[in-house]
């Protein structure tokens, strides 16, 4: 081996040493949840929280609809457990899944293998800004959703099932033209929807997110008005 060659796989080996050292402090750094959401993990009496492959069931009094969320980037995927216990109270149970590093980009295909093995008579598809974003990619090339719901998120393909997409008015984190750009992909009769007061983060409990607008209403709010209306379009 010549004196180039080692140098060029000593300056590639360095590189690619900074490549890991950058994608671990970008995957360490994430949105702890917060307390309510801890909370909210201890279930009620209605609805039992149940740790399973890849994530948390919140089995509530529904038997025949289930929604499968995929949380927001960089957000530790507890922080939607309020809005989780919600939905399942009111009768949606709901699949939670944890995402590898905090980023739904890495498993996309996540919502195939708990279809393939939950029985459920309608399967829904959720997620939280990219995790909204990369449940709109797999709704895209899959036949087996009854619907798609969209937190702070837009489409980037053609969409051919049920839409339901919530943003808050607040919201600072949102890109607006490229939520406008998407409505092109969104099928006729979907359904858009703006929370007066709402930001970007109080979707989930994990407190201010960068870039964010200042919410005018609170958390607890946010997620009851969320629930309603992902409630109405689903059951």
């Amino acid at each position: 081996m010549n004196r180039k060659t080692k140098r060029l796989l000593l300056t590639l080996g360095a590189l690619l040493l900074v490549l890991a050292l950058v994608c671990g402090v970008y995957v360490g750094s994430y949105y702890p949840a917060g307390t309510a959401a801890a909370q909210a993990l201890a279930g009620t009496e209605a609805v039992t929280v149940c740790p399973i492959q890849g994530g948390l069931l919140f089995d509530g009094p529904g038997t025949q609809k289930a929604l499968i969320f995929y949380p927001g980037a960089k957000v530790e995927y507890t922080a939607y457990a309020p809005l989780m216990l919600a939905l399942a109270q009111g009768g949606l149970d709901v699949f939670l899944v944890k995402m590898p590093g905090n980023l739904a980009i890495c498993k996309v295909n996540a919502a195939r293998s708990l279809m393939d093995t939950y029985a459920y008579k309608s399967w829904y598809l959720g997620g939280h800004s990219m995790g909204g974003a990369m449940a709109a990619l797999y709704a895209a090339r899959e036949e087996g959703l009854a619907g798609l719901v969209l937190l702070a998120a837009y489409a980037t393909k053609p969409l051919a099932l049920p839409v339901l997409e919530i943003h808050g008015s607040e919201d600072g984190v949102l890109n607006r033209q490229k939520l406008m750009e998407g409505e092109q992909y969104l099928p006729d009769g979907a359904l858009s929807l703006e929370l007066p007061g709402g930001n970007h983060a109080q979707f989930g409990d994990y407190g201010p997110q960068k870039g964010d607008g200042l919410a005018a209403i609170l958390p607890e709010e946010q997620w009851d008005l969320t629930a309603r209306a992902i409630l109405d379009f689903a059951l």
